[in-house]
């Protein structure tokens, strides 16, 4: 396997869970990453860890920002040539109760969020002939979860919109994969296992039980485990692979 020397990699949601340890795992592979989020706190600690070489702040969905920052962060660090469309958010609620509005926040952030990110890279993506692009969808985006169908739309979503770029993008040089993890050990899995066990009076590890209850594994997936996918999806060796989802879900689907 090659390496991502000299590549630029840009990581929106950056500063934390998935996409802080895609960071570390893209810096290792020799690039070169600039983390974004909201939180500048966790992305000033993503630089201090040394897993990423700079940051800015920003909304994923505000394009104009967001397109600010990436232009910043291209005039230091060269073109971006991988794109780790990570940023998103999750809420849960039966269907009768969860408000329309729901569907339109989850929406804008988790799809419209990508898509953003997406029209900032791609052009120079495809003028330099090379170009990366994984976008962090879910299990939820390739089956149905209850109490989740807003959250299950939105992923859906950035699956069908992987499939489709990739085939207009197919012989530029650019790929566009998706990688949708299972329940995974992050702030915003911890979050809900925390909501949860308030609610109901289940102790956490009775959540977390029924969170993997389908999955072989019978455990929540690792950070790790997750960016090391997308770190195989970006290499150059993988140039083949466009218009796919990887499932790191521990066995679930």
């Amino acid at each position: 396997m090659g390496t991502l020397d000299g590549r630029h990699a840009l990581i929106t949601g950056g500063g934390k869970g998935i996409g802080r340890a895609a960071a570390g795992a893209l810096s290792a592979a020799g690039a070169t990453v600039t983390v974004t989020g909201r939180s500048e706190d966790a992305l000033k600690e993503a630089v201090a860890g040394k897993v990423a070489a700079g940051y800015f702040v920003s909304d994923v969905t505000d394009p104009a920002a967001l397109e600010a920052g990436i232009r910043d962060a291209a005039g230091l660090r060269g073109p971006v040539d991988i794109l780790v469309a990570n940023a998103g958010a999750a809420e849960t609620a039966p269907f009768f109760k969860t408000d329309p509005g729901a569907f339109h926040r989850l929406f804008e952030l988790n799809v419209m969020g990508a898509v953003h990110a997406i029209r900032a890279v791609m052009g120079d993506m495809i003028a330099s002939g090379f170009g990366r692009i994984v976008a962090v969808a879910s299990t939820a985006g390739l089956k149905g979860y209850a109490y989740t169908s807003a959250y299950c739309v939105s992923k859906h979503a950035v699956v069908g919109l992987v499939r489709a770029l990739a085939q207009e993008t197919a012989k530029s040089g650019v790929t566009i994969n998706a990688v949708c993890p299972g329940f995974t050990d992050t702030d915003l899995v911890r979050d809900s296992v925390a909501r949860i066990t308030k609610k109901t009076g289940r102790s956490p590890a009775d959540t977390v039980a029924e969170f993997v209850k389908d999955a072989p594994i019978g455990r929540l997936i690792r950070p790790d485990e997750v960016a090391a996918a997308i770190a195989f999806l970006c290499q150059a060796e993988a140039g083949a692979i466009t218009g796919t989802t990887v499932t790191v879900a521990g066995g679930e689907i």
